[in-house]
């Protein structure tokens, strides 16, 4: 008989079941307020189970794994740790650093969160995904996006629950969004070296188990997040979760035991041939996506967001680590079994396609149903406008990337500025980076952003500064939403959210990343919305199609020449559209200027 990993109500009580081949014993630890109950678990193959009756939703709960303890070896067990379910869904808290957390032989249970048993959601039957390739996806923090808007309750301020709010959705479709895709809302825990700093994770990306929703982002649970989707979606938005499947928060050996390390270490995480961890994702670990419990683990998290919620797709964060065994696979096992999987089959999948380890940049060679972060569209737009880029390699750009995406259709995801870099804003007043804050000395975040500063680093009075900053801002958001295929936009940079030059604003969950509604330019946030309209009105500036009987022409009428498209100094173009009657996308990089001509 095949157990369900995870917690499964029974009409008496719950099985609970977890995987380890290594632990010699495992400990189901019940909790009612401090006091604990361990009962010991069962285990059939790489199984442990136990049967409790009297348990309902909301009992707390955790694991305990007994086993060698051989780091050379890769084995890590410690009974005195409390382990956090792979499978929970909510916990009671969220994770908090403590130096306790790395200590063998630590006790641990007053420092992890408990894992909470959650009531039955009936399954939803997932309608086709609200998006399809050639929308608008708006990126956004789910705390940051809403801590200042003076529209939104206090109390819902920074949650999943806020998104559903109807000042929210209104500037949604204000701006045309095809899906609105979440930055992790599963729980997270600080990197280590963070609290001396006095300074918190705002981003998310350090997650310890892949399905537990936070409790400070979601603290209705399943519900919320629930709620939330289908309230987008009866306004025609689809949802996207942004998902880190490439490492954990339990960091290198420095790092806290909490779940994966507890419980089979070695089958959890990729090792190097000396038994050390791991690490071509720059956060002290890697997960070994090729072992039958983290591709379980994987599929099931995939599985459980679309059946419970119906969300329309996924983002993979540093997507690579998915498909290495150890090398990255083209035809790895993860691409197959999305793809056969009648749940999962029709998601939207994106992947951010590089890593850093060896052959770890892919872009353009995952498969051709998945969509793919174009770093490339980002940095030769940018270096067109900065002044430095040639007039044929943005049209290239322009027109979906063929050179990369040598296929009838584009999966190309075009963005100038994301998370992860300079805002918009500030591409255009930084040229180089202002990461003090972050307490590393400015040297975390890119060096090499293709950014520009008009003359005066940082804000300036000056109105010709100004002036030029607006332009080159239009300039940079008409090109986006003139791009042929899927075109990505970070919340706040339709109205000039600045980050104070921090390109690596990850530690900064204050005012820096706290969008300003109050203060947002409008007319900005207006000249964005009209983009959207009229590419939203005239789908073959959108159309993923790669089309090769597009003509081209200088901006006197006459056809380009090979000098024209190398020209840096005078670089302006007219991209006329065959069956779209009489659609101009005109280029003068001169003057800071694209027309999108409709007859």
């Amino acid at each position: 008989m095949t157990i369900p990993l995870g917690v499964t109500l029974t009409a008496t009580g719950a099985c609970f079941a977890v995987r380890s081949a290594a632990a010699r014993q495992l400990w189901l630890c019940l909790f009612d307020r401090s006091i604990e109950t361990r009962i010991a678990m069962a285990r059939e193959g790489d199984i442990h189970h136990a049967e409790v009756t009297g348990i309902g939703p909301g009992q707390l709960y955790g694991y305990r794994a007994d086993g060698p303890y051989d780091p050379a070896l890769g084995l890590l067990f410690d009974p005195a740790k409390l382990l956090v379910d792979p499978y929970a869904q909510m916990l009671d808290a969220p994770f908090k650093w403590n130096a306790l957390l790395a200590e063998h032989g630590a006790e641990t249970a007053a420092l992890v969160p408990k894992a909470v048993v959650q009531a039955l959601l009936p399954d939803v039957t997932p309608a086709p995904p609200h998006f399809t390739p050639g929308g608008l996806i708006y990126e956004l923090n789910v705390h940051s996006f809403t801590m200042r808007h003076p529209d939104i309750p206090p109390e819902q301020r920074g949650t999943v629950a806020a998104l559903a709010h109807p000042a929210i959705i209104a500037h949604l479709q204000k701006l045309k969004v095809s899906a609105v895709e979440l930055m992790p809302i599963v729980a997270w825990i600080d990197e280590r070296h963070l609290l001396p700093l006095g300074l918190t994770n705002a981003w998310g990306y350090n997650p310890v188990v892949p399905m537990a929703l936070d409790p400070r982002l979601v603290p209705g649970g399943l519900a919320e997040l629930c709620d939330t989707v289908a309230a987008l979606h009866a306004n025609g938005i689809g949802v996207i979760l942004d998902l880190v499947f490439n490492h954990s928060g339990e960091s290198d050996l420095h790092g806290g035991t909490l779940s994966f390390r507890g419980l089979d270490n070695r089958a959890y995480y990729a090792h190097e041939p000396d038994g050390s961890l791991t690490n071509i994702t720059g956060c002290g670990n890697t997960l070994n996506c090729a072992t039958p419990p983290m591709r379980a683990l994987i599929l099931d998290t995939l599985r459980h967001f679309v059946r419970t919620c119906g969300v329309d797709g996924f983002r993979f964060d540093l997507a690579p680590v998915l498909a290495r065994d150890p090398g990255f696979n083209p035809h790895a096992w993860i691409f197959t079994a999305i793809s056969a999987d009648s749940l999962l089959a029709d998601r939207v999948m994106i992947a951010e396609p590089w890593d850093i380890g060896a052959g770890g940049y892919q872009l353009g060679n995952f498969p051709g149903t998945w969509l793919e972060w174009n770093d490339r569209y980002r940095d030769d737009v940018r270096r067109f406008w900065r002044g430095d880029g040639a007039a044929g390699t943005l049209a290239t750009r322009l027109c979906g990337s063929a050179d990369i995406f040598g296929e009838a259709r584009t999966r190309t995801v075009n963005f100038i500025a994301a998370h992860d870099g300079f805002t918009l804003a500030d591409l255009v007043a930084y040229e180089h980076r202002h990461n003090e804050a972050n307490g590393e000395g400015n040297r975390d975040g890119h060096s090499e952003n293709f950014s520009w500063n008009s003359g005066i680093e940082g804000p300036s009075d000056d109105p010709v500064i100004r002036a030029r900053r607006a332009a080159d801002i239009r300039a940079l958001l008409a090109t986006l939403f003139a791009s042929r295929g899927t075109i990505m936009l970070t919340a706040g940079d339709e109205f000039g959210r600045r980050q104070q030059g921090n390109n690596n604003a990850y530690a900064q969950d204050n005012p820096i990343t706290w969008l300003d509604w109050a203060g947002r330019d409008v007319m900005l946030e207006d000249f964005v919305a009209a983009l959207a309209t009229l590419r939203a009105a005239h789908p073959a500036l959108s159309d993923p199609a790669l089309r090769h009987d597009l003509i081209w022409r200088r901006q006197d009428g006459t056809p380009m020449t090979a000098a024209d498209w190398q020209d840096a100094d005078h670089a302006g173009f007219d991209l006329i559209i065959p069956g779209a009657p009489q659609m101009t996308v005109g280029i003068e990089r001169n003057a800071c200027n694209v027309s999108i001509g409709i007859g």
